[in-house]
């Protein structure tokens, strides 16, 4: 019971004393940028000709039930093969599971994504993209506690919860649009100078406001969630060391979240222009900082087309009163067909 009452409080703080920083429905990742088909659909195809995530986060566990999330995408560019073409066509199609803790709310989505690239200088790329997705969102009252079942002194399974759902499910269809642009040098391959490039963007999801509720009511929908980006790659001169700062802010109705930090990526090994055999071997480290949230660790390591990374949240909000200041992790896999062997390498 005493597990019980902290998960509450816990709950009870992150939802009313942090609703400044936490989004209102949509799942959010401590590495966006891994998850690019959740942050603008006009990146699909952006990073690579075809790529390949899969992710997994789990947040909580230090004092309920965990809540976890598992995302996988893929994308990638379906007319990059074109000669003498300025535009290029880029799709992908994202999936996510999302599990509130003891599994008395669960949210599954799938989304296709198009985007459409169009070079504008020698450098610089403008892309456009729509998401449509398809959700569905699970109930089971018998699994959650309500305040309606305390019966004085303790929990009453056997008492009623006093919940009215119309409905233990529902579906919705929701839409996304986004813009980015891109500058990239792109010139480290035949000078000394190390590259330099940063990408802008800006979407916006659920723009239809699709009905969203277990009540049957028309004047529930999802909000528009508001998601914008700069993230750069800056090569350091003479080294195989790049620095990535980043910012990413996303708005739903009154949540907010701005997580802004910096990595470091240091190339172990270049890949060979002239063998598939010698492939890169790199590793990043960076930290990043949840306004009013969470400190965030994260560690990546690449060899070819493989990588993978982790990342911690230390939680600094008021909700470490009863986290112990232990928030989510997150782990990834990526599969990137652009970094088999003699190909430029986008630092993202």
């Amino acid at each position: 019971m005493r597990v019980r009452i902290i998960y509450f409080i816990g709950l009870l703080l992150s939802c009313v004393l942090q609703s400044s920083v936490v989004h209102a429905q949509d799942v959010h990742f401590s590495q966006p940028d891994v998850s690019p088909l959740t942050l603008n659909p006009a990146l699909a195809g952006a990073n690579a000709s075809f790529q390949g995530i899969a992710m997994y986060r789990g947040q909580y566990g230090s004092f309920a039930s965990p809540f976890s999330t598992f995302f996988a995408s893929i994308d990638g560019r379906l007319t990059a093969a074109l000669k003498n073409s300025n535009g290029v066509l880029g799709a992908g199609l994202v999936f996510f599971n999302d599990r509130m803790g003891d599994g008395y709310f669960t949210q599954s989505n799938i989304g296709f994504n198009f985007s459409y690239s169009l070079k504008v200088s020698r450098f610089s790329r403008v892309a456009l993209g729509l998401n449509s997705t398809f959700g569905q969102c699970v109930t089971n009252p018998a699994s959650g506690q309500w305040g309606s079942q305390y019966d004085g002194t303790a929990f009453n399974p056997t008492l009623p919860n006093g919940e009215p759902f119309y409905e233990q499910n529902f579906s919705y269809f929701d839409l996304g649009v986004g813009g980015v642009y891109s500058f990239q040098t792109d010139i480290g391959k035949i000078t000394n100078e190390a590259d330099k490039g940063f990408n802008v963007g800006f979407a916006a999801y659920h723009v239809n406001n699709p009905r969203y509720s277990f009540y049957n009511s028309s004047i529930q929908t999802l909000p528009i969630r508001y998601a914008g980006f700069v993230n750069a790659n800056i090569g350091i001169t003479a080294t195989n060391g790049i620095l990535q700062p980043a910012i990413y802010y996303q708005r739903q109705r009154k949540s907010n979240e701005l997580l802004y930090g910096v990595s470091y990526k240091q190339i172990i090994r270049k890949a060979s222009w002239e063998t598939d055999n010698i492939k890169e071997i790199a590793f990043s480290l960076g930290i990043f900082s949840r306004l009013k949230d969470a400190i965030v660790v994260r560690s990546s390591i690449f060899y070819g087309p493989f990588s993978a990374g982790f990342a911690y949240d230390i939680n600094v909000s008021r909700l470490s009163l009863v986290s112990n200041f232990k928030g989510g992790f997150e782990t990834f896999v990526r599969y990137n067909l652009d970094n088999i062997n003699r190909k430029k390498v986008r630092v993202n």
